[in-house]
């Protein structure tokens, strides 16, 4: 692999006070155009990963680089204008604005027509088209992980950051939605997914990481991933935990 990463995740700290690392020194890298996955037990450090490397926790120790820059410290609304969305599992859409309003939040640091960036996202989700007017706190958990993600794209990031997006939601709206992640991937957005559901997160995925007590404890491509015994045995078993 060559050493012309988007991202790059070096021996980072990192937690919600000074004294406590939940993340003890991960390694973590993304080339452009990538999906790699993120996957490991509940408290492994995925969500405080994610965070982290969009600026939403500064990392106690070691460096973040963001197209060859350093971010590590660099506030959420500094990395989005760097060409970074993140999508977090909860409160990622605004409940009393309407579809279409959401999304033009989604762009409010771009000085660009509006119009054709909505209808990309229209036309890549028809089901937001059909709801454009209605207010995002009724739609489904499905559409409402749609919309989440369309917000994000408004952007139109390098890198997208997804945390969870399968949670709580019914299998047949699992299925599409991972469906959706494959389909921004082919667009050539690089995306990180940090998923509990392991096996589907690491069939879709280029490479995936195992993350347990807060270190990189095992990665490679995702489908060596998804046929390695001790992975298989710890975590494939529980894919559909949550």
């Amino acid at each position: 692999m060559t050493n012309d990463y988007l991202l790059e995740v070096k021996d980072v700290h990192a937690g919600y006070s000074k004294d406590i690392d939940i993340l003890k020194g991960v390694n973590f890298c993304v080339q452009p155009g990538e999906l790699v996955t993120v996957i490991g037990p509940n408290g492994a450090g995925k969500s405080t990963l994610a965070k982290t490397i969009f600026g939403l926790l500064t990392p106690h120790t070691g460096t973040i680089t963001f197209k060859k820059e350093n971010i590590a410290g660099l506030k959420s609304n500094q990395i989005v204008r760097k060409g970074m969305s993140y999508v977090p599992q909860l409160t990622n859409v605004f409940a009393s604005l309407s579809v279409e309003e959401n999304l033009e939040m989604g762009a409010f640091v771009r000085d660009v027509p509006l119009k054709p960036l909505k209808d990309k996202i229209f036309t890549m989700f028809p089901r937001l088209s059909d709801r454009r007017r209605q207010r995002a706190g009724t739609l489904s958990g499905g559409e409402r992980q749609m919309l989440a993600m369309g917000k994000a794209l408004m952007l139109e990031p390098s890198l997208l950051l997804l945390d969870e997006p399968s949670a709580a939601l019914s299998p047949i709206l699992v299925t599409q939605v991972f469906e959706q992640i494959k389909q921004i991937n082919q667009t050539g957005t690089a995306i990180v997914l940090v998923e509990q559901n392991a096996r589907k997160a690491l069939e879709m995925a280029d490479r995936g990481y195992v993350l347990e007590s807060g270190r990189d404890a095992i990665s490679g491509p995702g489908q060596e991933l998804l046929h390695n015994p001790k992975v298989g045995e710890l975590y494939l078993g529980a894919g559909k935990a949550h």
